[in-house]
């Protein structure tokens, strides 16, 4: 599927260096922040707004106000260059006099600027100091003839370090000059809702005339939020259509013996809600339709004996099955897990990850190809080009949330219009499951299994480390064993390992009779599996870790988690490691270690993790409070990234997004059609259309 982008909008893809004032060095600075190109920097919507319209008389300026000061220069103490000495200028008011003071200010910047008997607009922070209004280096200073240009409302836009915010706004003027008008991709929509166009709508964005015209709400934002919503669902519907073509898919009509033998064999009965999303499961993969099917649980709600049971159908059927896991840690859990559960079955399974050796690779995959392999569990090297099935009939793609769209269909694409399960132990917001899983049907599993007890948890401040220890001390020594999870370390040389290795050795020094263990993700495999193995067994009770331990591991014995610098982490994050405990028959407690002040944001986190062990509860929380470029953490790649759109708050505009789309894929499904055109410069103003090549290309 070719879509070729429109020469009208390659102004917009222009490097940001093509803009005046924009070398190199700035352009690497802007790329982390912003993007590479002109119209990513016009994505880069501001979060606030300057109003300087305040004009008080001098006895009325309050400290810290924002003001605009129309005066006459009146006296001048300019210090000389590289001094100490502040240059202090006075100006005069009708109401009063100003002193604007400049630090290390190149004094002939300062004579030129504020020449005295001259008139003068100054805008910036006023002080009280010594019983002086002060402005400190003001923002702006124009002479009386360059008045209006002033900005009465002025856009605030998140920055980066070396981003100045007037080389911001500067660069994002110069670019909507470059923008024209556009023709409409969705009229119907646009006129219903009394939308301006899009170039107008997007100056709108950046020229705000007060803080409501850039809230989510305001008529501009939620034009561009519906375009970019557009964008991500017509995608998706080209993308679902794309994969209808592939094949009619198999069905599967298994005789149920290996699923009943299972069933009758497991320690426990299946949960209802279990059983709900099996019924879902087994009626797709009976249909001759391909099954694309999302299967959401809760922490500890059962989901990997789901997936056993979905690849068992199609072993019964002579197919094979294959599971991909984000992690080796989690792979080889999976792998220990089902193996066990299988060998009594006589279905042979196998484990294929990168660091292995050789000769056993290549035993494996000769044995994979000639179909004696039923089940495969393994990382991304499940995705090598050497890698070849006698006949995949099930891809599962566990904790689909760290992956990419791209890596689940490389895996089905190994097997002829097979199947597709994807997992997630995360439950994820109705609106982001819709945008990034608007390709597949989906199943919730409500509930938990019978038995298990809530997880107490606590919040604590780190200036109490030393009480923390002693506590953990004494649970330890009545058998208790312990996760402690170092902290997400960010803008810092300092990396997550690093702080996990400094705590594991202070805890080494402190608890020695706990045989603390480390496992980080740059590990070797064999240095992981023996701090994992150590810890499953009981010969060490405390376990230090990152978040590489945050999904899939299960040691039942485990009954304390400290969660350090618990402020860091996103309620999702929380709530995974959290349930890492309370999966045993002890009473489990979890705490959050956190380190003062905390921010309002980070407060409301916390005490909703101290509230609520809901999953689904906590995503809607995480995504009103973190926003969905942050809900699963910053290293997860599988979300879509939304520069314009806020689910939280522009939720309501999806079904409509999510009806046009498959309205207009309905009528022309590559967007080839001439009526399409606007369609196919809305893909590419949202960088959707190679997106779009690359997972249809095959």
């Amino acid at each position: 599927m070719q879509l070729q982008r429109p020469a009208i909008l390659f102004p917009l893809f222009a490097s940001l260096t093509s803009l005046p004032g924009i070398g190199p060095r700035l352009a690497s600075i802007m790329e982390k922040r912003i993007g590479k190109t002109i119209i990513e920097l016009l994505r880069h919507a501001p979060t606030n707004v300057i109003d300087r319209r305040a004009r008080p008389a001098i006895s009325d300026i309050q400290s810290g106000q924002l003001v605009t000061i129309d005066a006459v220069i009146t006296k001048q103490d300019i210090a000389p260059a590289k001094t100490s000495r502040p240059s202090r200028i006075i100006a005069e008011t009708d109401t009063g006099s100003i002193e604007l003071v400049f630090f290390r200010a190149d004094p002939s910047y300062i004579r030129r600027a504020l020449p005295i008997g001259e008139r003068r607009l100054i805008s910036g922070t006023a002080e009280l100091f010594q019983g002086r209004v002060q402005i400190a280096h003001p923002d702006y200073i124009l002479s009386a003839d360059k008045a209006d240009e002033l900005p009465l409302f002025e856009p605030i836009y998140p920055l980066s370090a070396g981003l100045k915010g007037k080389i911001l706004r500067k660069a994002i003027e110069t670019s909507l000059a470059r923008l024209t008008p556009l023709p409409e991709w969705a009229t119907e929509v646009i006129a219903a809702q009394n939308w301006p166009p899009f170039d107008e709508a997007m100056k709108a964005l950046h020229h705000p005339q007060s803080g409501r015209d850039i809230s989510a709400n305001a008529p501009a934002r939620e034009r561009l939020a519906f375009d970019e919503l557009l964008a991500n669902q017509v995608a998706l519907a080209m993308i679902r259509h794309d994969t209808s073509l592939q094949g009619a898919g198999n069905r599967f009509q298994g005789d149920g013996s290996l699923r009943d033998a299972l069933v009758k064999a497991l320690p426990f009965t299946l949960t209802e809600g279990q059983k709900s999303a099996l019924r879902d499961i087994y009626e797709d993969q009976e249909q001759a339709g391909r099954m694309l099917r999302l299967v959401q649980g809760d922490v500890g709600s059962g989901k990997t004996i789901i997936a056993l049971l979905a690849m068992l159908h199609v072993v019964e059927c002579n197919n094979q099955a294959a599971m991909l896991a984000p992690t080796e840690i989690l792979a080889r859990q999976h792998f220990k897990t089902i193996s066990a559960l299988c060998a009594p079955l006589n279905v042979r399974v196998e484990l294929l990850v990168s660091q292995m050796k050789r000769s056993e690779r290549q035993r494996i995959l000769a044995d994979l190809e000639a179909g004696e392999v039923a089940i495969i569990i393994g990382t991304h090297a499940l995705l090598s080009d050497d890698v070849h099935f006698h006949q995949l009939g099930l891809a599962v793609v566990d904790e689909q949330h760290r992956f990419g769209v791209r890596q689940r269909v490389l895996l089905s694409e190994k097997g002829a219009a097979c199947d597709v399960l994807v997992m997630t132990a995360t439950p994820i917001p109705r609106t982001l499951a819709m945008t990034a899983y608007g390709d597949l049907k989906s199943s919730i599993i409500a509930g938990k299994p019978a038995g298990r007890k809530p997880i107490e948890t606590a919040l604590i401040n780190l200036d109490r480390i030393a009480e923390i220890v002693e506590k953990l001390r004494l649970q330890i020594a009545q058998g208790h064993r312990v996760y402690w999870i170092c902290p997400l370390v960010e803008e810092s040389d300092k990396s997550d390992i690093t702080a996990a290795e400094d705590r594991f050795r202070h805890l080494q020094q402190l608890l020695p009779d706990a045989n603390p263990q480390l496992v980080h993700g740059r590990m070797k495999t064999d240095e992981k599996e023996a701090a994992m193995g150590a810890f499953q067994t009981g010969a060490a009770q405390l376990l230090v870790a990152t978040t590489v331990i945050e999904v899939g591991v299960d040691v039942p014995e485990a009954s304390i988690i400290i969660i350090e610098h618990a402020e860091r982490f996103g309620l999702a994050q929380l709530h995974q490691l959290r349930g890492r405990v309370g999966r045993g028959e002890r009473q489990s407690v979890c705490l959050l270690a956190y380190q003062g002040p905390l921010s309002e944001t980070a407060s409301a986190r916390l005490k909703i993790m101290r509230e609520s062990d809901d999953g689904f509860v906590l995503a809607e929380e995480d995504l009103r409070l973190r926003g969905p470029g942050e809900i699963l953490g910053q290293r997860q790649s599988g979300m879509p990234e939304f520069s314009l759109v806020d689910l939280a708050a522009h939720g309501h505009l999806l079904p409509l997004a999510r009806e046009a789309a498959d309205r207009i894929i309905a009528q022309d499904p590559d967007l080839s059609s001439d009526a399409s055109a606007p369609l196919r410069l809305l893909l590419s103003l949202f960088e959707k259309d190679n997106a779009v090549q690359f997972l249809t290309s095959g």
